[in-house]
């Protein structure tokens, strides 16, 4: 018998009571949201937080949004949606007269963030309680320390539970005499190893904490964090390099399959990579114009189509100017150089002097972290290209039958025609291979650079320094030296600037040319065209 009068008791106490106290808690905070008081309102958010009212979010998210109105005659309070006014007690729409918005500062929107992180720590959206956790770490407010321990308690989600812990740190951090010694010695230990500039700003703030352990172990944290972020600054400067060389081996590869096989300087190579950047903006507007749902297929479709229209354009200008210039560099370089001014002036003529746009697809937009290290999708994908690019190629070069003769003509071209091979041809094809080549360069380029007539004119001279600093004709070489300009320029930048870097990189490799005027890894054959 004493047994259930104890459960009925237990079970008024659930269903009447627990109900009850929380009506009477969260209407005590509504009454002091209602108020032209900072610090009622305040406290109001924060007995929100906690009062377990389903409507206190959309309370609150009202609040931050000034859509919260009160009434100073009997507190009562009101939500605007759109035009009407709705009373959050009985629902009803109510007139705006008498009204008046609650008022809300900075200090007011970090506890109602801190806040409604609170309320969302028990979501059953994994996202949403990672993203409360977030909210409560940067909110810092030790008021939701008992919310973060019964979700603590309760979480399954490894990176989830991570971020609540450092919350709860970044909260027991926060007020010197919240949390014993050892508890904030331990909470130092999280922060520390989360590592970013928000633990970083939170370690400094201990510099007057009472406890001197507090104190040195805020300090090593300091520099331990220091550290670690100039060794991840030098990883991505590293990874900056990597994405320039990556772009450089892309504009000079092309180059130099045709200054190694023929020795011609060609400065139109540039408008070579142009070409291929306007023949990706034409692919996407027709795109745009016919089939919108194929956007994502830009790329792909535009890579065989600029390769085939500036190795067509290639070809017609070896056809009909190079050839009669073989063995007068200097007279190739005035003709090449003529005929990008001339192919300049036409793409002026036909699209205008103005940036053309080349949208992205969905898969080269945003970045993502890969150990603290940012990475764009975009330049993922270039480095990816240009690689593949120099690997399609190699192959083309050691295992068909026009690479054999390619290279054959690039060692000794007298002994080559001499064992049947037509070396005009060949030459004709290898200039139109490296400048589709670079008209495939011009596709990947146009997603990081202005589709323009003077695309070309900013690679040019850069291609020449990788041609000639790895080996004329080399491959391999052209990869090294590509990746190893693009990586020098990125950590000379910081200390010495983008100009006067360029003019080190310049200047190094001048004397560098001048004790291995092959560049480093030098081609081997009977002449060599010597």
């Amino acid at each position: 018998m004493r047994r259930c009068l104890v459960l009925l008791l237990v079970a008024w106490y659930a269903v009447w009571a627990l109900p009850a106290a929380a009506q009477t808690g969260s209407d005590a905070a509504y009454a002091r949201l209602a108020s032209d008081s900072y610090a009622d309102i305040e406290a109001g958010i924060a007995a929100l937080a906690t009062s377990g009212d389903p409507k206190a979010g959309p309370v609150l998210r009202a609040l931050i949004d000034n859509r919260l109105f009160y009434r100073p005659d009997d507190k009562a309070l009101a939500v605007k949606d759109g035009a009407a006014l709705t009373d959050l007690r009985t629902g009803a729409a109510v007139s705006p007269d008498g009204f008046k918005p609650v008022r809300v500062n900075n200090r007011l929107r970090r506890a109602i963030d801190a806040s409604l992180g609170t309320l969302n720590l028990l979501a059953p959206d994994t996202a949403t309680r990672r993203s409360a956790a977030d909210a409560v770490f940067k909110a810092r407010d030790a008021a939701a320390l008992p919310a973060l321990d019964t979700a603590l308690a309760r979480e399954s989600d490894v990176g989830v539970k991570r971020s609540m812990q450092e919350a709860r740190a970044a909260a027991l951090l926060a007020k010197p005499g919240g949390a014993s010694e050892i508890d904030r010695l331990a909470a130092v230990d999280t922060i520390q190893a989360r590592g970013d500039s928000e633990a970083l700003a939170i370690l400094r703030g201990l510099a007057n904490d009472p406890a001197q352990s507090v104190r040195d172990a805020a300090a090593r944290g300091v520099s331990g964090i220091e550290t670690r972020q100039a060794l991840m600054a030098n990883v991505q400067n590293a990874w900056y390099g990597i994405s320039l060389g990556s772009v450089l081996l892309l504009a000079a590869i092309g180059l130099a399959i045709t200054f190694g096989v023929m020795g011609i300087i060609n400065m139109a190579h540039g408008e070579m990579v142009m070409l291929g950047a306007y023949t990706t903006y034409l692919v996407q507007e027709l795109i745009r114009q016919k089939a919108p749902g194929l956007f994502d297929w830009s790329l792909p479709i535009a890579i065989p189509l600029a390769f085939l229209t500036a190795g067509a354009v290639g070809i017609l200008i070896e056809r009909t100017v190079i050839r009669h210039l073989y063995g007068r560099p200097l007279e190739t370089l005035l003709a090449t150089w003529g005929i990008s001014l001339i192919l300049q002036q036409a793409v002026r003529s036909v699209f205008g002097p103005t940036n053309r746009e080349v949208g992205a697809p969905s898969y080269m937009s945003g970045a993502f972290d890969l150990f603290g290290l940012s990475i764009t999708w975009g330049r993922l994908w270039i480095v990816v290209f240009a690689l593949a690019v120099f690997v399609a190629l190699n192959l083309t070069l050691k295992a068909t039958s026009f690479g054999l003769k390619t290279r054959a003509v690039t060692q000794n071209r007298r002994m080559a025609a001499a064992m049947g091979i037509r070396t005009p041809w060949i030459d004709a094809f290898t200039f139109g291979l490296g400048s589709g080549i670079a008209g495939v360069a011009g596709v990947a380029l146009s997603q990081i650079d202005n589709v323009s007539p003077n695309l070309g004119q900013g690679y040019i001279i850069d291609s020449f320094l990788v041609v000639v600093f790895g080996g004329v004709g080399n491959l391999w070489g052209t990869l090294v030296a590509a990746l190893t300009l693009g990586v020098a320029n990125k950590f000379l930048e910081p200390y010495a600037g983008a100009v006067l870097g360029k003019i080190l990189l310049l200047v190094f490799i001048i004397l560098f040319i001048q004790k291995r005027p092959r560049g480093l890894f030098a081609l081997k054959g009977r002449a060599v065209e010597a």
